[in-house]
C-alpha cells in the first residue's frame, strides 16, 4: 500500500514540471530551429523515429545516454534539453517588468535590445540575405548583385566546393557538426576572398550563434521574410515536394510554421527586414536596392 501524500507532497506535485513533456518540447524546438527532419535525427542519433515521436510528445522516459545522443546529433548542449524547474530565464525583476508590456511594446523593446547589443561592425563585406528556403534569397540576390556590379555568392555552393560533396551528403555522412564546421569555414573564406559581395546564406545558419555573430559583424544583413502559407505555395509551384515526404500538407505547414517561430528571434537580429508575402519581385527588389545602395557606397572608394 502506498503511503498517503502529505500536504507538502501535494503542493510539490503542483509546482514540479512534467519533465518528460518539457524535454519533449525542447527537443521539438531545437529540431525545428535546426530544420532537421525526424528521420534525419533518427539516422544521426541511432534512435528510432517511433521512439523519437514518443520523446517529443512526452510519452517516453528518456535516459541520460539517449539525451546525450540527441544533443550531439543536433549540436546543442545537453543542459539545453533539460527543464529549468520553472525558473524564469530572465532576472525576476526584468521578467516581471516585461510581462506588463503590451505586444507592441515588447516588439519595440526587442528591437531596442537587438540594436543596442548588436556586434560592433567596423566595415561591411557587402549584403547578406538570410531567411528560410524559398524566401527569395537567390532571385533577389542575383538581381542585386547584377545591379550593383558585385559577385553573387551562395554559401551552400562554397561549402560543397570546399567539402568536395553535396550538402545533403555532408549532412548524411558527417551530420550537423561537420556541416556547421564547413559552414563556418566557408563564411570565413568569403569574408577574406570577397570583401564586397552579395551573399546568400542557408536558413539554419542563424541557429549557430558564433557563426551568425560573425556574419552580423561583417555584413549588412537583410531578412527576407514570408508567411508560412506563402512559402508552401512557392514550394508547391516549384515542384519541391521534400516537405511533404511522409507528411500531408497540413502537417508540413505546421512543421514550417514551427521552424519560423523558433527562428524568429534569430532572424530579427538582421539589420533590415523585407516582407515578401503578397508582393511582386519588382517591389521587393526595389526596396532591397534602396536599402543596399547607401551601404555599398560607403564601402566603395
Amino acid at each position: 500500500m502506498k503511503p498517503e501524500k502529505t500536504a507538502s507532497d501535494v503542493e510539490n506535485d503542483k509546482v514540479q514540471p512534467n519533465y518528460a513533456a518539457s524535454i519533449g518540447e525542447r527537443v521539438r524546438a531545437y529540431r525545428a530551429r535546426r530544420g532537421i527532419t525526424r528521420k534525419h535525427l533518427s539516422d544521426q542519433s541511432g534512435i528510432s523515429e517511433r521512439y523519437l515521436a514518443q520523446i517529443e510528445t512526452g510519452k517516453a522516459n528518456i535516459s541520460l545516454d539517449l539525451l546525450m545522443r540527441l544533443a550531439q546529433a543536433m549540436v546543442v548542449p545537453v543542459h539545453g534539453l533539460l527543464p529549468t524547474n520553472g525558473q524564469p530565464a530572465l532576472p525576476t525583476s526584468l521578467n516581471d517588468y516585461l510581462q506588463r508590456l503590451s505586444p507592441s511594446q515588447l516588439e519595440e523593446a526587442h528591437q531596442l535590445l537587438v540594436e543596442h547589443f548588436k556586434p560592433a561592425r567596423e566595415y561591411h563585406s557587402g549584403i547578406a540575405l538570410i531567411g528560410i528556403r524559398f524566401g527569395g534569397k537567390t532571385t533577389l540576390g542575383e538581381l542585386l548583385a547584377t545591379e550593383l556590379g558585385l559577385p553573387f555568392m551562395r554559401l551552400s555552393q562554397v561549402i560543397e566546393e570546399q567539402g568536395g560533396m553535396k550538402v545533403g551528403e555532408v549532412l548524411e555522412l558527417g551530420g550537423q557538426r561537420t556541416y556547421r564546421r564547413l559552414e563556418r569555414e566557408a563564411l570565413e573564406w568569403i569574408i577574406k576572398e570577397y570583401p564586397l559581395s552579395v551573399l546568400e546564406v542557408g536558413g539554419g545558419l542563424v541557429t549557430e550563434a558564433e557563426t551568425f555573430q560573425r556574419l552580423l559583424s561583417n555584413f549588412y544583413t537583410v531578412w527576407l521574410k514570408a508567411a508560412p502559407n506563402e512559402l508552401m505555395r512557392r514550394l508547391m509551384t516549384a515542384g519541391d515536394v521534400r516537405p511533404l515526404e511522409g507528411n500531408n500538407y497540413d502537417r508540413a505547414l505546421e512543421d514550417l510554421t514551427r521552424i519560423l517561430t523558433e527562428r524568429d528571434a534569430d532572424y530579427r537580429q538582421a539589420d533590415y527586414l523585407i516582407e515578401t508575402t503578397n508582393r511582386t519581385v519588382t517591389h521587393c527588389f526595389q526596396e532591397l536596392l534602396n536599402v543596399s545602395q547607401p551601404i555599398i557606397k560607403k564601402e566603395t572608394p
